[in-house]
């Protein structure tokens, strides 16, 4: 059995089987736990590696479908649209064994509702074979692997990856590998990249409905099928700020292509961080890249609590210390380990629904009413290692075993659930915490949790809290984890677990989908077809005069292409104008917002008829549309009056009004506009109006 060292500095155990001749000693961990802000990455061992998922903007990956997603909440989806309901199962992969992620998710005995949207066919809901991979889409994920100097796979073979969270009506997603081993530039160093692929999105879940018998699960058929680049990234992120200068990195390359999607969940960034005491765990959800540092820091003050809480427990068990080093684990002792908390922390569940009959709890009363059970297991030798909600400096919640236990219950559907460590409290008192205590046979050194839920739904809860518990004693599970998200935005930073994390049992050959030959010749024609990257288009920019401001949204709107199709078309557009048209009105018709830019700006069409004809325009060639504003500009007055008419309607007014001019002197120039344009009936500019205005009254001024 190892021993614990003690540290000439200090009183930090170390265990001497992590050593090694060239390296020494493995000193143990250092860090505040309460202050996941000063964390030292290098000092941890840190490490960190980011997948980026992003839409394209092209069809659905293998059904031609638009990948047109309509913004419904459950309760708006038209009631023609018609649905569907599965329940799924894991299978087994390639290799004969079956995920552990599938395994798990196949127990929840969920049953999955699909609502098929206008662009969701037979492909979309598994009732016909795909199609071969949309040729755009390819296209497009090949400029990005170029872009990232990439190398492209010679035959891409479509994979089945499997998934039982029934967001795949298929349960598994089609993925591809279009490329490996490239690279990309931060400000800081440069990140390797060691996979680009190509893969559908999943569908959108709607609301979950829960019921005695489980859960049913909605999901909106639209999103699936998308097509989806996934980067995955080397671990090369030095920090938890490089991260988020990667991930921008990332983004902005994805966009140079502008054949991405744009708009909220568009993209979204798995980030995959492990200290030297932990593990590797995947984080999903983060969207806002702002929180992707303090979301890397409080998970790796998570792994730092949970490999000392290990130690601890297993010093009070009289187990062997685990290393500070994953490296340095022993599958035999890790094993020993493991059941020797089997005997210790056995699952068996008891009925203490009696003991709640008059709970102050308005919660526990109406549950009991609806037909709930209150269900509890004992935690031995678990007492004040569960924990209470803490907070950082930052008003984020700090690691406990508690949250990671109410984690996985909740995977079962629960709510969540009770602790002693936290009891008396939410309305149950000491009577009821000792009646519990009493009847599981507690020491003062044993905790215990409760469930309130379906009988059924409880016992598969607790069972999962007693494996969670099982794992205290050991380094931390690798696992998928979701960041907390309340009304759109991170909570405060915190995650929680989702499913285990998957293995390579869950990746098979897609039978289905031809294998699809990348040709040297295609190859070739992407990288001498790259598009401009940020800088070369800022510097595009930069020789038309244009304010800062209206380079910046032209970039930030990625409507820069279109403002050099309408300066080099054949209407040879004034930059200046074109650009404050695109701005101001957007690019829904951009040929027909190019025909009133180019009418206006020959005296052919007044603004009011300019937005008139806008409206009642139907894009199409561009030369046709200015035929057509013309004639219609001429047969409904919508012609600009001469110089001679306004300057004459000036005068008019003025002439009419020469006290007030003289009372007001350019003041007078607004009150005035109305008169002229009323006189001119609407078909003057109101530009060229102000100017004369302004010359006539300066002239009486001055006379």
């Amino acid at each position: 059995m190892n021993h614990l060292l003690t540290l000439s500095h200090g009183d930090l155990p170390v265990d001497p089987m992590s050593t090694t001749p060239s390296q020494g000693i493995v000193m143990e961990p250092l860090g505040e736990v309460n202050n996941p802000a000063r964390l030292d990455p290098v000092a941890l061992g840190f490490m960190c590696g980011l997948e980026i998922h992003q839409q394209l903007a092209t069809d659905k990956l293998h059904s031609r479908m638009p990948s047109e997603l309509f913004d419904y909440k459950s309760e708006e989806i038209p009631h023609h649209w018609p649905r569907s309901t599965r329940r799924l199962r894991a299978s087994q992969g390639e290799g004969g064994s079956t995920d552990v992620a599938a395994r798990f998710e196949q127990r929840r005995n969920r049953t999955f509702e699909y609502v098929q949207s206008p662009n969701a066919g037979l492909i979309e809901l598994d009732e016909s074979p795909p199609r071969n991979h949309d040729s755009e889409a390819v296209d497009v994920v090949l400029t990005m692997a170029a872009l990232m100097g990439a190398k492209p796979i010679p035959n891409l073979q479509a994979m089945r990856k499997t998934v039982v969270d029934g967001s795949n009506t298929s349960g598994f997603q089609r993925t591809t590998i279009v490329a490996t081993d490239g690279r990309i530039e931060t400000d800081s160093c440069q990140v390797g990249i060691d996979l680009i692929s190509l893969e559908e999105d999943s569908a959108r879940k709607l609301e979950t409905k829960r019921s005695d018998v489980g859960e049913t699960v909605v999901y909106n058929l639209d999103r699936l099928g998308v097509p989806l680049v996934e980067v995955a990234t080397s671990p090369d992120v030095r920090s938890p700020e490089h991260a988020k200068e990667t991930a921008l990195a990332l983004g902005r390359l994805l966009r140079d292509t502008r054949r991405v999607r744009r708009g909220l969940g568009s993209i979204r960034q798995d980030l995959n961080v492990s200290i030297s005491c932990g593990d590797r765990v995947e984080i999903k959800g983060c969207q806002d890249l702002d929180w992707i540092p303090r979301i890397i820091r409080l998970e790796m003050a998570r792994q730092l609590h949970f490999y000392r809480l290990a130690n601890e427990l297993r010093s009070e068990f009289s187990l062997p210390p685990l290393p500070p080093d994953r490296e340095s684990d022993s599958m035999p002792v890790e094993n020993r380990v493991a059941l020797s908390t089997k005997k210790r922390i056995p699952y068996y569940t008891y009925d203490v629904t009696e003991f709640f009959s008059e709970c102050d709890s308005d919660m526990v009363s109406s549950s009991l009413q609806n037909g709930s059970s209150i269900l509890g297991i004992s935690l031995p030798g678990f007492s004040g290692k569960i924990g209470r909600k803490t907070m950082d400096e930052k008003d984020s919640q700090l690691p406990r075993l508690g949250r990671e236990l109410a984690s996985a219950a909740k995977l079962a559907g629960v709510s969540g659930i009770f602790h002693s460590d936290e009891l008396p409290a939410y309305g149950i008192s000491q009577t009821e915490v000792n009646s519990v205590r009493s009847q599981l046979s507690l020491s003062e050194a044993d905790a215990f949790v409760l469930c309130m839920a379906p009988k059924w739904q409880s016992e598969l809860a607790l069972e999962a809290v007693v494996d969670r518990a099982r794992l205290a004693f050991h380094r931390i599970p690798r696992e998928v984890r979701n960041v907390v998200v309340r009304k759109g935005k991170p909570e405060d930073g915190t995650t929680t677990a989702l499913r285990p994390l998957p293995g390579g049992a869950r990746m098979y050959p897609e039978t289905d989908i031809p294998v699809l030959e990348i040709s040297p010749e295609r190859w070739d024609s992407i990288c001498k077809n790259l598009p401009l990257s940020a800088q070369e288009r800022k510097n595009r920019l930069s020789g038309l005069g244009l304010s800062k401001n209206q380079e910046e949204a032209l970039l930030n709107g990625e409507i820069d292409d279109i403002l050099f199709e309408g300066i080099e078309g054949p209407l040879k557009l004034p930059a200046k104008a074109w650009a404050s048209a695109l701005l101001e009105s957007g690019i829904s018709k951009p040929n027909s917002l190019a025909a009133t830019v180019h009418l206006r700006e020959e005296g052919l069409l007044t603004r009011e008829g300019a937005e008139t004809l806008l409206m009642e325009s139907v894009e199409g060639p561009v030369e046709r549309i200015v035929d057509f504003m013309s004639s219609e500009a001429k047969s409904r007055g919508f012609v600009p009056a001469d110089q001679s008419s306004v300057e004459e309607a000036v005068e008019e007014v003025i002439t009419a009004r020469s006290d007030f001019v003289h009372e007001r002197g350019l003041g007078a120039i607004g009150p005035l506009m109305g008169s002229v344009m009323g006189k001119l009936g609407g078909t003057a500019d109101g530009k060229v109006v102000s100017q004369i205005l302004k010359q006539k009254i300066s002239e009486m001024i001055d006379d």
